[in-house]
C-alpha cells in the first residue's frame, strides 16, 4: 500500500529529474495591497438538505455540523454525491437548507450574524466565465454589479491581471486562453471582491497535472498572504492534505462528518512535503477513511441501478 501511494504521488505531484531538465517556475502571483486581511467564522449547525419530493426524494446532507474557523483552510473530502458542493452552496447563500442553520460571523463579534453570501465569493469547477467578455471585463464584473465606475473597476482589475501573470491578455476572450489561464481569471475575479470567505468547488479538477500543481502552489501563496477563511471541495487526498489546515472527511450520501483530521504540517507548504513521513501518515489515515465511504457510495449506485425497471 505504502509503495503504491508513494509511486502515485511521485508520478502525479513530484517534479521529475530523469530528463535532466529543471522544473519551469510558475509566474508568481503578487497580490495587490487592497485584499482584505480578515476572516470570518462559518458555523454550520444540524444542516439537512433534501432534494425532490415523494419517491424521488434524495437526502443530500443529514444533520451536518461543523465550525469552520476564521483564517483557516478547510478541505471537504468525500465520495461523489455526498453533498460537498451542496454544503458550500448553502453557505454561500445560493441554496436554502431544508433544515438547520448556517451563520457567518466575525469571531470578535459572534452575536452579530451576517447575511449568507454577503461575505463570501465562489470559485467553481467550470469557472463560469462569460465567453463574450474579455479578461478585464470578466474580472471587473462583480465591481460593475456594485455600481463602481468603469475607470475605477478597470484600474483595480488591471492590478489583479498583473498579479496573476496575465498582463498582455487583458483583451483576450476566455476561448483564446489555456485552461490554467482561465483558472487564473476566475481566481482574480473572486479575489477582487475582497470578501473574507472563499468557497472553492473543485476549482482545479479539470486542469492537467502540471497546471494543477502550479495553481495549488499559487493558492497556497494567496492563503499565506491573506489568511482568508477557505472552504475547498476536492476528491483528491493529496490535494486536501497539501492545502488544508483540516480535512473534513464526509460519509457517502446522505453526507455527514465521518472524521475531521487536523493537518499540522508547517506553513508555508511546499510540494516536496508529499514525500515526507508525516505526509505519508496523514495520507494513509485519510485513505482508509475515504475508501470505506467510496465503497459505500458505489454500493448505493449499484442498488439504485438494480432497482430500475
Amino acid at each position: 500500500m505504502r509503495s503504491r501511494r508513494r509511486s502515485f504521488r511521485r508520478a502525479n505531484l513530484a517534479p521529475s529529474s530523469s530528463s535532466g531538465c529543471s522544473r519551469q517556475l510558475p509566474i508568481p502571483i503578487l497580490l495587490p495591497q487592497l485584499i482584505a486581511q480578515i476572516g470570518m467564522d462559518v458555523v454550520v449547525e444540524e444542516v439537512t438538505q433534501i432534494w425532490g419530493q415523494g419517491l424521488s426524494q434524495v437526502k443530500a446532507l443529514d444533520c451536518f455540523s461543523h465550525h469552520f474557523r476564521s483564517g483557516r483552510f478547510s478541505c471537504l473530502l468525500g465520495p461523489s454525491g455526498c453533498g460537498k458542493s451542496t454544503l458550500i452552496q448553502i453557505i454561500g447563500g445560493l441554496e436554502p437548507a431544508t433544515a438547520g442553520h448556517v451563520r457567518v460571523q466575525d469571531p470578535q463579534r459572534p452575536d452579530r450574524a451576517r447575511p449568507l453570501g454577503a461575505d463570501s465569493v465562489m470559485v467553481w469547477q467550470n469557472l463560469n466565465l462569460f465567453p463574450w467578455r474579455n479578461v478585464i471585463g470578466n474580472i471587473a464584473f462583480g465591481l460593475e454589479m456594485r455600481g463602481m465606475s468603469r475607470a475605477e473597476r478597470y484600474h483595480r482589475a488591471n492590478a489583479f491581471i498583473a498579479s496573476v501573470g496575465l498582463r498582455g491578455f487583458e483583451h483576450h476572450l476566455p476561448g483564446q486562453l489555456s485552461g490554467g489561464m482561465r483558472q487564473r481569471v476566475a481566481l482574480a475575479r473572486a479575489l477582487i471582491m475582497e470578501r473574507p470567505v472563499l468557497l472553492m468547488d473543485e476549482p482545479f479538477a479539470a486542469l492537467d497535472a502540471q497546471t494543477k500543481i502550479v495553481m495549488q502552489e499559487e493558492l497556497l501563496k494567496i492563503f499565506d498572504r491573506t489568511h482568508k477563511t477557505i472552504l475547498f471541495v476536492t476528491h483528491a487526498i493529496e490535494e486536501a492534505i497539501l492545502l488544508g489546515d483540516e480535512v473534513v472527511v464526509m460519509t457517502a450520501r446522505p453526507g455527514r462528518i465521518k472524521e475531521v483530521i487536523p493537518i499540522a504540517l508547517p506553513r508555508p507548504r511546499l510540494l516536496e512535503m508529499v514525500n515526507t513521513k508525516e505526509f505519508g501518515a496523514l495520507f494513509d489515515r485519510t485513505f482508509h477513511l475515504i475508501r470505506e465511504e467510496v465503497t459505500a457510495a458505489l454500493a448505493q449506485q449499484a442498488a439504485l441501478v438494480a432497482s430500475q425497471p
